[in-house]
């Protein structure tokens, strides 16, 4: 972590810490010399144990401390004190999942978890930095594509709404505060660790398997995928460089049709996957795609990761899970 912007920080909170993003953002932090406290309340939305094996090696790491805690209804201030800044990546995802009676875990989690949050560090004694984690969720069906930062949002699905919401939030404490808050729209997000609702661990995972790869709708929408180390980046830069009250697009810029992951996955493996194409699901929008020339210029943010060496990546990581999973679950041989 360099430090031509903000002091480099001592400590850092990291919320959500077992999850995709944040586990690889917290390791990049403990390996950069800061002390990380990280916070998850492991939800059942997809299993505990796949979110802790996010974290394994974070475990073993003397600068890293973990607390299970519910940012909605525990204790806050205490995980907040003497922290330089605060990652607060922790949330319900998924687009699909916040239609219906589930959506008020996303207000639970999306909501409030974040007012108290970001309560707890406005009225700390030395306000931290708070680097927050949107969507291009907000944007909905975008009225123009690349979408810059200043495009009316007009999400399509709660889960959208809930991000619009966080955005709401982290700006009035920032007027009513000066809490110094930086907000980051990532894009379609992939990598290892990626969760195992979104889109490329479950063609990755149907491939390996032998199973049609499930695709909703006619597989040509297109999504801005942005690598995980790329994203990491973003959020280290905005730590360092980013304005309060700034929300900043973190994407690449160069959409790609979901035929075409699927045709390159293929490569990867070795085999040509069968396609099982279903209805476009609620809240899916047709094609996602950012304009992050404010990032490039303010926090010196440029993903450099090729799709094909992302995906190569994440194959090598879910046929690793893969292996191990096959191992767990293999019968114990008769003595």
């Amino acid at each position: 972590m360099t430090t031509n912007g903000a002091p480099r920080p001592r400590r850092a909170l990291v919320t959500g810490c077992a999850g995709f993003v944040a586990s690889h953002l917290s390791e990049r932090l403990v390996d950069e010399g800061v002390e990380v406290v990280g916070v998850d309340c492991l939800t059942d939305y997809y299993p505990a144990e796949r979110k802790l094996a996010n974290v394994e090696r974070l475990l073993d790491e003397p600068a890293f401390t973990m607390v299970r805690s519910d940012l909605s209804v525990d204790e806050v201030e205490p995980l907040v004190e003497g922290v330089d800044v605060i990652f607060h990546l922790a949330a319900q995802a998924g687009v699909r999942g916040s239609f219906g009676e589930t959506f008020a875990s996303y207000v639970r989690h999306n909501i409030h978890a974040t007012q108290r949050l970001l309560e707890a560090a406005a009225t700390s004694e030395w306000p931290p930095k708070v680097v927050y984690a949107s969507s291009s969720s907000v944007y909905g069906s975008a009225e123009r594509l690349p979408t810059p930062e200043t495009t009316s949002l007009r999400p399509v699905s709660p889960y959208g709404v809930t991000k619009v919401s966080t955005e709401g939030l982290a700006h009035a404490y920032h007027r009513s505060h000066g809490l110094p808050v930086v907000g980051l729209r990532l894009f379609t997000v992939y990598g290892p660790r990626q969760r195992p609702d979104m889109a490329f661990t479950r063609f990755l995972t149907a491939a390996i398997e032998g199973r049609p790869l499930d695709v909703l709708g006619d597989g040509r929408q297109e999504r801005d995928f942005t690598y995980v180390g790329d994203v990491v980046d973003g959020f280290v830069a905005a730590a360092e460089r980013g304005l309060p009250g700034r929300v900043y697009n973190l994407g690449g810029g160069r959409p790609v049709a979901l035929a075409d992951v699927i045709a390159t996955i293929g490569e990867l493996l070795g085999c040509r996957p069968r396609v099982r194409h279903h209805p476009v699901a609620r809240g899916d929008v047709r094609a996602t795609c950012a304009d992050a020339r404010l990032a490039a210029e303010e926090l010196g943010f440029v993903p450099s990761t090729p799709l094909s060496d992302g995906l190569a990546a994440q194959v090598a990581w879910a046929l690793e899970l893969f292996e191990r999973v096959e191992v767990v679950s293999a019968p114990v041989p008769a003595s």
